[in-house]
């Protein structure tokens, strides 16, 4: 374990950077040294001019606990509102800092959770979401209800924040909050679950004793707002698009507005959409790989944006005015980096040099297809040193997620990186649950339909048996929260066909899930075994809490929880590991690593990343029967 965690530092450790945005008139970014705990927030006066360290998180705690949660300038620049967590917890305190001269103001929001924060466009405040104080002593168990939209004014306490809407009839509802860029209209997303479904509220801010007006009054359809040319307010959606497409709807027509379509829905999946320099940049996917392409706001293809190779492009801010945007690349033998992009040109420019410990040209990564249980044809990419022989022998590691609409796409992940390098080979399908190809995909993998999910991810440990990549005593399976779940399923209804499993704040009651934290907004994936009779045989199938069966030889297992975790909250993961102790029967280990200070795992600081890799490498090296190579060891 001490050579798996120096290596895995030394590895850590280069300069990270984000994607900069633009906002005021200035340039901001997150960058991390290497080692530091926390991203820090810089800002220069011109994308390529001298940067300023503008927020440090790093100076807000001794262990790196208290994390950055949201960063949003106004609009003229005076002023940020960014956001404060504590211990990995969803739970956010708003503060507010003068940007001439970085003074932090009385201003203070507390208990806001799943909001967002939008300045008014002169500056004067922002409207936020927060809920009700919990009961002492519960703020990490109690359901959240009642979300409520306020609008803070500079300069007043919190209790002086003007109430712009609340809902007392429906108070498992929450919403979303965007500004118009022209400052002229209020937009509120009203969500009501995880799914993509959508009612969408408006204010002419122009007359502001206006009340909210009602655009689009139902639960059926996504529309995520895109940005606004005048009244014609343009969204994300799946009205009549599994794939989804871009919407029109004028606020200027007479109710009910009409929908109209800009861009049709194409055989790629559009993921995201911004409105900036006059055109619409919209990201898809094919085949879980990213594509860009730039339209017109009529809806007229400009160009398809050349990317630097098979891999994830994310980014592209900005605002209407705006001539660049800015977007990062990655793949999973590939760190991100940075790139401008010129809006008129379509030209893209590499800003950074990184400064690497290892040579991602040593890594290949191929994407593959196989047939689930049903048929259904599944992706699956591959990633591993150059020259691996497939012999049946190799360590492997299959990570899924399969649900919530999430796409699993190339990315780069560090300790992924060190897998490779001692000689692990890394699979990673896209489930059905995931948003990869759309609406169909999404739902073929919820509800009653969730087996479908296990099957595809047990179909891929099978398929690289099947080609001699691994075999059952060099295969494990890890994933989190409802990748979790997926192992916890995964492990309990096929135990032989896996070595290791390393299941990670998961749900593992799907029978009372819905009754602690954000556990209820879930049900629009999973049910719910209060539903109906056939949402209740279908969790109890495969609860992995609930099908643990005594007598049974199980798979080595390392379950990672967090104390502070209000998302899935760790009693999920107590539960499953002491019954997984108490019903296996053969000799492997059940072993549970209860992070303290931390959480669901945003805001977690480096440092405490790094101990929980390095102890889950030092897992599956003993248990995979592995001879890890390192770099001292390597030939060339």
């Amino acid at each position: 374990r001490a050579k798996l965690k120096s290596r895995l530092t030394e590895l850590w450790n280069y300069e990270k950077f984000s994607a900069p945005f633009k906002e005021g008139g200035k340039y901001f970014y997150y960058k991390n040294d290497g080692l530091q705990n926390q991203n820090v927030v810089y800002r220069q006066m011109t994308w390529d001019g001298t940067a300023e360290v503008f927020i440090d998180p790093n100076a807000w705690s001794a262990d790196g606990t208290v994390a950055l949660s949201g960063f949003v300038p106004s609009p003229n620049g005076d002023h940020v509102v960014y956001g404060v967590a504590e211990a990995g917890s969803d739970w956010t305190t708003w503060r507010v800092i003068r940007s001439q001269d970085q003074m932090i103001l009385d201003d203070e929001i507390r208990w806001s959770k799943f909001s967002s924060v939008s300045w008014a466009a002169d500056g004067s405040g922002f409207y936020y979401c927060r809920y009700d104080a919990p009961v002492p002593g519960q703020a990490f168990q109690s359901t959240n209800l009642n979300q409520k939209i306020f609008f803070h004014r500079l300069g007043d306490p919190q209790d002086r924040d003007e109430l712009v809407h609340a809902d007392a009839e429906h108070p498992e509802w929450g919403y979303q909050t965007v500004v118009t860029d022209d400052g002229r209209y209020l937009i509120v997303t009203v969500w009501v679950g995880t799914d993509d479904r959508f009612r969408i509220l408006y204010r002419d801010l122009t007359k502001p004793k206006q009340p909210l007006v009602t655009l689009v009054d139902h639960f059926e359809n996504e529309y995520t707002f895109v940005g606004n040319d005048g009244s014609r307010l343009y969204f994300k959606s799946d009205l009549d698009a599994p794939s989804r497409g871009i919407l029109v709807l004028d606020v200027a027509q007479s109710a009910p507005v009409k929908p109209q379509v800009v861009i049709p829905e194409s055989t790629e999946t559009l993921v995201e959409c911004s409105l900036i320099g006059n055109s619409l940049v919209a990201e898809y996917l094919k085949d879980a790989v990213t594509v860009v392409k730039m339209f017109d706001l009529k809806g007229q293809l400009i160009r398809e944006v050349k990317l630097p190779g098979i891999g994830t492009a994310s980014g592209f801010e900005g605002r209407q005015e705006d001539r660049e945007t800015f977007f990062s690349f990655a793949s999973f033998n590939q760190p991100a980096d940075v790139y401008r992009m010129d809006l008129t040109t379509g030209e893209t420019t590499r800003l950074r040099d990184l400064k690497l410990s290892f040579q991602p040209n040593d890594y290949q990564v191929t994407q593959v297809f196989y047939n689930s249980k049903d048929g259904t044809r599944v992706p699956m990419f591959i990633a591993h040193r150059k020259g691996v022989e497939l012999n049946g022998k190799n360590p492997t590691l299959l990570y899924g997620y399969g649900g919530f609409n999430i796409s699993l796409t190339p990315a780069f992940s560090v300790s992924r990186l060190q897998w490779m390098e001692m000689g692990g080979i890394l699979a990673i399908p896209n489930l059905r649950g995931g948003g990869e190809y759309g609406k169909k995909w999404h739902q073929a993998g919820t509800k009653t339909k969730k087996q479908n999910v296990f099957d595809d991810f047990i179909a891929a440990a099978e398929w690289l048996i099947a080609n001699q990549y691994t075999s059952p005593k060099h295969l494990a399976i890890q994933g989190g929260s409802n990748g979790g779940l997926l192992v916890g399923a995964c492990m309990t209804q096929r135990p032989d066909l896996y070595a290791a499993c390393l299941p990670a704040v998961g749900v593992m009651d799907m029978l009372r899930f819905q009754k602690f934290t954000a556990g209820r907004f879930w049900t629009d994936d999973y049910g719910s075994s209060e539903a109906s009779a056939d949402e209740f045989q279908a969790l109890v199938n495969y609860s992995p809490y609930h099908n643990l069966n005594a007598g049974t030889e199980y798979p080595a297992t390392l379950v990672t929880t967090a104390d502070t975790d209000d998302r899935v909250v760790p009693g999920h993961s107590f539960k499953f590991a002491a019954r997984l102790q108490a019903a296996q029967a053969g000799k492997q280990p059940t072993l549970i690593r209860i992070e303290t200070r931390a959480g669901h795992g945003a805001g977690k600081p480096t440092a405490k990343i790094i101990e929980e890799a390095a102890d889950q490498w030092a897992f599956l090296v003993k248990h995979l029967q592995m001879n890890p190579t390192f770099p001292d060891e390597l030939k060339d």
